[in-house]
């Protein structure tokens, strides 16, 4: 992969906008033609042509040339949230009475578009542990047509082995869609290990500077094509212009971003796992990773996001989250900056330690790793782990 040319030249035709290094921001809505019959031809492929924004944009033109080289696909389409690239292409995917095979802890986000919003129109969904093959054949009938997937996810960081779900999906004619938003197309390759489509929450590492909420879809030019004229035109969940043109700056420097913050997170990981006030640190590059052999096989290197658990009480985790000065305390993850998501903040203060549901436990902190100098984050750290 030529990251050099993909990043700061792909797409970019710098004689149609005056030679300029960075491309032009094309904010305008509507394009217009120069007689019926050039209108009419744009309206038989608004894929291909420039006819309104919600359909094809050139700057968003530019964005999408460069996600899809990095993922090794024919084609992406960008939307204005990971959460709205996930949606398309399952509901791309689906019809009324058809069925879903799912890892057992999605972002929350996709288990309430499969369960709750798709539940309401007669498509039924299996949650499964994505760990072992076995449990995605054990789960499928008939009128199963997508498995979803997220390898690593990104709170507990479970991995499926790619290439064998989408050997055991491709024979039954079923489609595959995986979340890549951790590992970034640096790090892993879906596409080329056999699965349909790949999303990314592009307000993630791809933009990596926490000004923008995009997402991106990736897959077979007919793939792409179908989640075009479906819920893409339809429910008009797009990048704006200005956003894109963020995201094109942002991807410039993905390569070196990714280098640092892996090497960083490296550093912040050994001391964590050397901590007596820290129980357990859930990582793909954690020593007590039970999937090492396929983190060694399937990723080709590691981001910043870990979780820890604290040996404390949630008012232990608040008195630790609370004293942190470098990590900042917020939601998402990706970006320049590091932060931290306490699970306890999402949950009443009353509520059990370990919730009943098998999900995150309210002493679980998730760390999202970012530029700073890694001494400065482990100082900060082991001053705030001494006030549990």
């Amino acid at each position: 992969m030529d990251l050099s040319y993909i990043l700061n030249q792909l797409g970019e035709d710098r004689a149609q906008y005056f030679g300029a290094v960075a491309p032009p921001i094309v904010q305008s809505s509507i394009f217009a033609f120069p007689t019926v019959d050039a209108m009419r031809v744009g309206f038989r492929d608004e894929f291909g042509e420039h006819v309104y924004t919600r359909g094809n944009n050139p700057t968003v033109e530019i964005l999408r040339k460069k996600v899809a080289a990095l993922e090794g696909a024919e084609d992406c389409l960008m939307f204005g949230s990971g959460a709205a690239a996930m949606s398309a292409g399952v509901i791309a995917c689906l019809s009324g009475g058809d069925h879903v095979v799912c890892v057992a802890r999605p972002y929350s986000w996709t288990r309430a578009v499969l369960q709750d919003l798709l539940g309401r129109f007669g498509v039924a969904t299996t949650f499964v542990d994505g760990t072992d093959v076995a449990n995605f054949e054990h789960a499928l009938t008939e009128r199963t047509r997508l498995i979803v997937l997220e390898s690593p996810n990104s709170m507990t960081f479970e991995q499926q082995d790619l290439a064998a779900v989408a050997k055991l999906a491709k024979a039954r004619g079923i489609l595959t869609l995986c979340d890549n938003s951790y590992a970034t197309p640096l790090n892993q390759s879906p596409l080329a290990l056999g699965i349909d489509l790949v999303a990314h929450s592009a307000t993630k590492y791809l933009n990596g500077h926490s000004d923008v909420v995009a997402g991106a879809l990736c897959g077979s030019s007919e793939l792409i094509r179908k989640v075009f004229r479906g819920p893409y035109m339809t429910l008009g969940a797009i990048v704006a212009p200005h956003d894109a043109w963020l995201m094109i700056r942002g991807l410039r420097t993905l390569p070196i971003r990714m280098q640092r913050i892996a090497a960083t997170t490296g550093e912040v990981l050994a001391f964590l796992e050397n901590h007596p006030r820290v129980r357990r640190v859930f990582s793909p590059r954690a020593s007590g990773n039970a999937q090492f052999a396929l983190t060694q096989q399937q990723l080709h290197g590691a981001s910043g996001l870990l979780t820890i658990e604290l040996d404390a009480d949630v008012a232990g985790v608040e008195r630790f989250c609370d004293a942190l000065e470098r990590f900042l305390m917020t939601v998402s993850w990706g970006g320049y900056e590091s932060l931290a998501f306490p699970v306890c903040a999402v949950f009443p203060k009353d509520a059990p330690l370990r919730p009943a549901n098998g999900g995150a436990s309210l002493n679980f902190v998730r760390l999202s790793i970012g530029l700073e100098e890694p001494s400065v984050l482990i100082a900060d750290l082991d001053q705030a782990l001494a006030r549990i």
